[in-house]
């Protein structure tokens, strides 16, 4: 049973100020949870109703110091941010942040993207295709925001993750930067510089002239149908499928 105190500390960072306060954050579901808990993550808390603690004993051992808290599916339920809670919820520690920007291979930049199943989807495919770095501009969603974390299903643990002021990274970089826009050349035309940028904008907006200034090439995907454009995820992953995935 959890005390008033844990209580209202869980519920609590599902905001963004207690989450940066106390430098955790939740991590929810029986898949995420035995992935963080497989690794060497810094789990602070671990609260799971009394099937799934038995179950997962083993993995629970690898983390001695983490307070174990048994609770009911209702009790689970008041601390959840899930519309359906599941069988567990762990409070995790933030890892440091990078210390350096990439300079080499591919990563996937996002300016302004605050949809968190977007930037959660990103940060799965970068994870899925090998893609070390996902940079976002400080007025994204916080990559530490719940619905991000479900929704990246594990990719925190193996994804660098920064937050930078992009128009100042890509005047510094020497990385090619490939923008996704809506007129630029269709990805068929271009030839694959090997390493590079993927630039994703804002959801509605698309990218700045700011930022398109900095492009290498400004890169399209062909429609053939009538849809007026793509989820930011969506044109992420097929960018990272076409010149990162091979």
């Amino acid at each position: 049973m959890l005390s008033n105190a844990q209580n209202k500390y869980i519920r609590s960072l599902s905001q963004q100020k207690y989450r940066k306060q106390y430098t955790v954050f939740i991590a929810e579901g029986d898949k995420i949870a035995c992935e963080w808990l497989s690794s060497d993550a810094g789990v602070q808390m671990i609260v799971a109703t009394p099937a799934w603690l038995e179950k997962n004993y083993q993995l629970i051992g690898r983390h001695p110091s983490a307070e174990v808290c048994s609770v009911t599916e209702q009790e689970l339920e008041k601390v959840s941010s899930l519309h359906t809670p599941n069988q567990v919820l762990l409070v995790v520690s933030m890892p440091d942040a990078p210390e350096h920007l990439p300079a080499r291979g591919w990563s996937i930049a996002t300016q302004q993207v605050q949809d968190p199943g977007n930037m959660g989807t990103i940060i799965r495919i970068a994870d899925w295709f090998g893609i070390e770095h996902v940079i976002a501009s400080p007025d994204s969603v916080d990559f530490y925001n719940p619905k991000v974390v479900q929704a990246a299903m594990g990719g925190h643990l193996r994804v660098q993750l920064h937050t930078a002021d992009l128009q100042q990274y890509l005047y510094s970089t020497e990385l090619p930067v490939l923008a996704a826009t809506i007129d630029g050349d269709s990805i068929y035309a271009i030839e694959n510089p090997g390493e590079g940028i993927i630039l994703i904008g804002n959801e509605s907006k698309g990218l700045p002239a700011e930022l398109l200034q900095h492009a290498t090439h400004r890169v399209t995907i062909p429609k053939k149908g009538g849809a007026e454009s793509l989820n930011a995820a969506v044109s992420a992953g097929i960018l990272a499928a076409f010149f990162a995935g091979r």
